[in-house]
């Protein structure tokens, strides 16, 4: 007996002192009480943690786990964020049997929010006015909630920056276009039950697949393996983009054979958005196959094919505003009683990848990818350029050159008749014949323009107008290999190697020759077609001249352009109790070279046709940053960085339609950064303040448009302006805070205050086909500078939506599943974007160089004053709600954005048409308001999104 007690007794020390403190429990879904796995469970305050397993199981039990009252943090994508209060007490175990997540319908909706407003752009997306709200998305930070959400709608950017700042990344591999450097988000639109597994990183902040950008990384992971299994039907209902969109999804989950895959289809259809004649055309699909060879290899193919076809509108003038209202579109006109829009953009520009994810240890993984995307992008419109070959005194010429057939071309407005400065010559009755027929039609007269070629042809001609349509098929083959790997419990190491390569071939085709049977490729406006040496300047393709282009034909332009990009980024992360750091650098070589297929008349020789010479640039950075844990509720973090950009291939060439020239300056930009934020975390309150500053020195931007201005000897223009050496800084303060009331009843604020500023008067120069060289005549090949070759830009806003956002706002979620959210929203702070020529000497000075006798100095600062913007605020509602049908997930989600149906302008541009003081001035003084005035993109009014969904 007394062996017995004995050995009990040490069985029972041992017991003790062996018995481990831990964290154990299970983790389900509340609709289906499936077990979830891969849910991060996190002591909060610690990096201590576990992941759970497939039967949602996990357990903490590290040495250093904390005692006493802890906060454990349950997440993961899709779900609400569960924070349990636990007590931790030496040699127990805490055992929480069930944890219920709840699949969070704000989060999953607002990202269909997300994406449907990023469709909503200013028709191009080429252009730098593009939102970036496609980029962000909805998470646990409240201000990009609200920037991502609310602020987007009116072409908010955060901190000012343009969307190629952000990098959007699919299974790791880079989608940025290399043309401009911006997303081409048409090219996976309408796959949004297939994008819910995002990873934002906001800013420089550590990133473990690319060093990144200004506006962060977003890595859309679309692995068959990572997604929920189910399917998902909906239709979507809405008057801003589409009127209507159908989608369905299924995933298999990864069944005993290691297989996965996942399939979506969607198509998005509407004769209209909420500007008329803006068609919408759209399908989508989406695929992905994944094999788990075994526990360390696992093979992921994906495919993604998204057709769209859009009809584009139009920035407004004031004028055409108040005649025609917001909602107006000159694009379009009836044609056998349907609207056409002449100006459509159809993208079609599959992508296939192969993703292969290779666990090496216990703490190393290898990620390589192979991308392929192909297809094309196009955009037409009315090209009234042409001509017909005819015999002048003995010699061939050319006439045509039709009048712009543009239902808002100035001279069908009234203030085209009111210009005169003297009342006796202003001409009052055509100016009101001129309002009363653009009030009552005011839209592209097909007929006519049908009618035209029938008359043309009729009399031994060719077609005066034709359809043309702007090409770029692109062909690009990108591969990459991402390495992580944990040296140790606090320090992770990240690497990438990445190379890409494009095939951009460009070129101008034939449409439709609306009833014609040919078109001749000659350029009427190439000078005076009487003189055969002109003729030839005329000439699109010196090696095939009067060519008689047919439908689908190549002619105006065509080229090539050959882009390869290297880079390699490395980066190691340190992991305290009190402190987290990184640090990280990249290293990138960029080359371009254009080949030029056609010989353009006006440069002939290798000066067109052939290869340009190969531009190169070479591009690196270093970055860092802390986050200092002062508690487990409050926290400061500061990333800072510097690093170089190439240009992008629209900024290289002075006029890659036309010749091979390589814009005079250009060199890599250079952005030095900064930002410092304290945030604060409790049950009930979270939020976070951050202060930022940003300099970028040496961008470049190139613009195209004709000028009536004096460059020298010429009188007007179609100039390429390149702007080389700009410098601009991006300064302010953002924050967001959220208050948890009562389990139901949630509050929240937002705001941005900043000041986007040009911190320098940047170089200018001009090319341009109507500049002479005396020696040739033929274009020069130099460009032409003005005065002393610089824009006096120093203090004017970059334009690109308001400076300053504020949100204040509620949400009710019911534990009867249904909610409703309303926020405010105030904008200001937001201004045009200033014509650049107008800033040069161009603006002072007369024909001869001299300045004007009658300039005015304290005048000429009003004409010169940048334009801000009226303030504007609007209020938006969302709600939804679900089901739980037997083993069926039923709901609804819908927005109603501007509910007091406020007007009010995104954005604008001051016209570079007229350019030197006198003109600016008279223009301005016109009675009829400015002939050229400012054009503005107005922003929607009252507009809805429905959402009706089954989950499965």
């Amino acid at each position: 007996m007394k062996k017995f007690f004995a050995s009990l007794f040490l069985v029972l020390i041992c017991g003790f002192a062996t018995a481990q403190t831990q964290v154990t429990g299970v983790v389900v879904d509340t609709d289906s009480s499936e077990p979830i796995n891969e849910v991060r469970v996190l002591i909060k305050g610690t990096t201590l943690g576990d992941l759970t397993d497939a039967s949602g199981s996990f357990a903490i039990n590290d040495p250093e786990l904390p005692l006493g009252e802890q906060v454990l943090v349950v997440s993961k994508t899709g779900y609400i964020t569960q924070q349990l209060p636990i007590t931790i007490q030496s040699g127990q175990t805490v055992n929480i049997d069930r944890i219920l997540m709840e699949i969070d319908l704000t989060e999953v909706e607002a990202q269909i929010g997300i994406i449907s407003l990023s469709d909503n752009q200013l028709d191009d997306e080429s252009s730098s006015a593009y939102n970036i709200s496609g980029l962000l998305q909805a998470s646990n930070d409240v201000f990009l909630n609200a920037a991502a959400f609310d602020f987007s709608a009116t072409f908010f950017r955060p901190r000012g920056y343009d969307n190629a700042n952000g990098k959007v990344l699919i299974n790791g591999i880079e989608m940025n276009k290399q043309f401009n450097g911006r997303p081409q988000w048409s090219n996976w639109g309408g796959l949004n039950d297939a994008q819910r597994n995002r990873e934002f990183t906001m800013g420089i902040k550590a990133n473990e697949y690319q060093f990144g950008d200004l506006a962060g990384v977003n890595n859309i992971v679309m692995r068959a393996s990572q997604y929920r299994q189910g399917g998902r039907v909906s239709y979507a209902m809405a008057n801003r983009s589409y009127a209507g969109r159908v989608m369905g999804s299924y995933n298999s989950g990864v069944n005993q054979n290691g297989w996965a895959y996942s399939i979506l289809l969607s198509r998005r259809f509407g004769d209209e958005g909420y500007i008329h004649g803006t068609l919408y055309d759209a399908n989508s699909f989406f695929a992905s196959v994944e094999k788990k060879i075994n526990d360390n290899h696992s093979l992921n193919f994906s495919a993604l094919y998204t057709p769209n076809r859009r009809g584009r509108s139009a920035p407004l003038t004031q004028e055409i505003r108040d005649l025609k209202g917001i909602r107006y579109n000159p694009n379009w006109g009836d044609l056998n009683g349907e609207r056409r829009n002449s100006r459509e953009r159809e993208i079609e520009e599959p992508v296939i990848m192969l993703n292969h994810y290779w666990n090496i240890g216990e703490n190393t993984t290898l990620n390589t990818n192979l991308a392929y995307q192909f297809g094309k992008i196009g955009n037409t419109r009315i090209d009234n350029g042409g001509t017909r070959l005819v015999e002048f005194n003995g010699q061939e010429a050319y006439l045509g050159g039709a009048r712009n057939p543009n239902a808002d071309y100035y001279q069908n407005l009234p203030s085209f008749f009111l210009q005169d400065a003297s009342p006796t010559a202003q001409d009052f009755q055509n100016a009101f014949l001129a309002r009363q027929s653009f009030v009552n039609g005011g839209q592209l007269d097909w007929v006519a323009l049908y009618r035209a070629n029938e008359i043309s042809v009729a009399n031994g001609g060719n077609a005066i107008y034709v359809l043309q349509e702007d090409r770029t098929d692109d062909t690009q083959f990108t591969a990459n290999t991402i390495l992580s790997t944990q040296l140790t419990e606090n320090i992770t190491l990240n690497g990438s190697l990445n190379y890409r390569n494009l095939k951009s071939e460009n070129f101008a085709a034939v449409k439709d020759l609306l009833g014609a049977n040919g078109y001749l490729d000659v350029d009427f406006f190439a000078g005076d077609d009487s003189n055969t040496d002109i003729g030839l300047r005329a000439q699109s393709d010196l090696r095939n001249p009067n060519r008689l282009a047919g439908l689908g034909d190549r002619y105006k332009y065509n080229y090539e352009i050959n882009a390869d990009v290297i880079t390699g980024f490395a980066q190691a992360q340190f992991k305290y109790n009190k402190v987290d750091f990184f640090v990280g650098a990249n290293i990138g070589s960029t080359s371009y070279q254009r080949t030029g297929l056609f010989e353009n008349g006006n440069y002939p020789g290798a000066s067109s046709f052939g290869d340009s010479e190969k531009v190169n640039f070479s591009t690196y950075g270093i970055k860092g940053g802390m986050t200092y844990k002062v508690t487990g509720r409050h926290l400061i973090d500061l990333n800072g960085a510097y690093f170089t950009n190439a240009p992008s291939i629209r900024n290289t060439f002075a006029n890659a339609r036309q010749n091979n020239i390589v814009s005079a300056g250009i060199e890599e930009v250079k952005i030095q950064t900064a930002d410092l934020s304290y945030i604060y975390r409790s049950p009930i309150v979270k939020g976070r303040i951050t202060g930022f500053y940003t300099q970028v020195q040496d961008g470049s931007d190139i613009g195209f448009f004709f000028t009536e201005n004096q460059f020298g000897a010429t009188s007007s223009a179609f100039t390429q302006e390149v702007t080389t050496g700009i410098d601009q800084r991006h300064l302010g303060v953002e924050m967001g805070v959220e208050a948890q009331l009562t389990p139901t009843i949630k509050v929240k604020a937002a705001a941005s205050v900043g000041q986007y500023i040009f911190t320098n008067n940047p170089n200018v120069s001009y090319y341009s086909d109507d500049f002479i060289d005396p020696n040739t005549g033929l274009p020069s090949l130099e460009p032409f500078t003005i005065g002393d070759g610089t824009a006096k830009l120093k203090n004017y806003h970059v334009a690109g939506g308001p400076e300053r956002a504020y949100q204040i706002g509620f949400e009710y979620r019911d534990p009867d599943f249904w909610w409703v959210g309303l926020t405010t929203n105030y904008f200001s702070n937001a201004y045009v974007d200033a014509s650049t020529l107008r800033r040069t000497d161009a603006f002072t000075q007369d024909v001869d160089g001299l300045t004007f006798n009658d300039y005015d100095p304290e005048v000429a600062r009003g004409l010169l004053q940048q334009e801000q913007l009226d303030d504007y605020f609007l209020v938006n509602v969302v709600g939804g709600k679900s089901w739980k049908i037997g083993d069926y997930f039923v709901g609804f989600f819908a927005t109603i954005n501007n509910v007091l149906d406020q007007q009010y302008v995104t954005g604008g541009f001051e016209q570079s048409r007229l350019a030197n003081y006198r003109d600016v001035l008279d223009d301005q003084n016109n009675t009829g308001g400015p002939v050229f005035g400012n054009r503005y993109f107005f922003g929607n009014g009252t507009t809805y999104y429905v959402n009706l969904y089954l989950r499965f």
